[in-house]
């Protein structure tokens, strides 16, 4: 009889390490490759911005909003409303990343250099990028761009972006990711994320995009082409952050570009 129970409970134990294993989401690099790009890439066309759903998981959500207190993490404090760029603060991450901050940005960057290329192109700008982020990393600091834009955001209650550009030099990668790591509903009301669209001669269009805890959103950085009847033309975009109504909100930015 005490063998038999040995037995039922080894194979018990078996059976739940390999759900354990089973429901373990799969690394960051295997989990971007998955993204459905062709998609992504239609979204940024039509609209500056694509959604990529569930990118992280909440205990990843929760262990990059962990390190805001940590000042180790970070090469610099910015103050919003000290600088008129609106209410609530951020952190830019130093060198080294943290480990998850260092395999989500070549991951993601190498998503997206495609589109980035297409682009250029579309716009008659010159400017190509480089499969490997780390080539496009070495083009910027050869240029005096070293200290990395990675950046961790905080707001509380009243908080809010104003609506802005991430242009840190010469060098500018034409997309950038954010990706939200506070549960609308349950840690915070309002605080959307919001782009605006300029277009010649006609009036700003504002997108607001719905997203979930450890939803990521790519976007334009400055300029996205448009088909018009007599070709492309560019247009001007903007992001920023509305007004929180109620707690606190944490989003975590990955630039892929590095700043003078």
């Amino acid at each position: 009889m005490a063998q038999n129970l040995a037995i039922c409970e080894n194979r018990a134990m078996k059976s739940n390490a390999k759900t354990i294993a089973a429901a373990a989401p799969p690394a960051i690099p295997a989990r971007i490759e998955a993204i459905d790009w062709m998609q992504a890439g239609l979204d940024l066309d039509a609209q500056g911005c694509a959604v990529l759903p569930g990118l992280l998981t909440p205990q990843e959500c929760r262990a990059i909003t962990a390190f805001y207190p940590d000042d180790s993490r970070f090469r610099s404090r910015v103050v919003m409303g000290r600088h008129g760029f609106g209410r609530g603060e951020y952190k830019y991450f130093a060198y080294p990343l943290p480990e998850l901050i260092a395999e989500l940005r070549p991951a993601l960057y190498a998503g997206l250099h495609g589109v980035a290329n297409r682009w250029n192109e579309a716009m008659g700008i010159d400017i190509r990028y480089p499969e490997q982020h780390a080539a496009f990393l070495k083009r910027c600091h050869t240029a005096g761009q070293t200290r990395p834009t990675p950046l961790l955001l905080q707001y509380g209650a009243g908080d809010y972006n104003c609506l802005h550009q991430d242009l840190y030099g010469e060098h500018v990668f034409p997309l950038q990711v954010a990706i939200l790591l506070s549960e609308p509903g349950r840690d915070f009301t309002g605080g959307e994320f919001v782009l605006t669209e300029q277009r010649p001669r006609m009036q700003s269009r504002p997108e607001v995009v719905p997203l979930r805890q450890g939803d990521a959103v790519a976007f334009a950085v400055h300029f996205r082409p448009v088909q018009g009847t007599r070709g492309f033309y560019r247009v001007n975009l903007r992001h920023g952050v509305s007004r929180l109504r109620s707690g606190q909100r944490h989003t975590v930015g990955i630039i892929f570009h590095d700043a003078k």
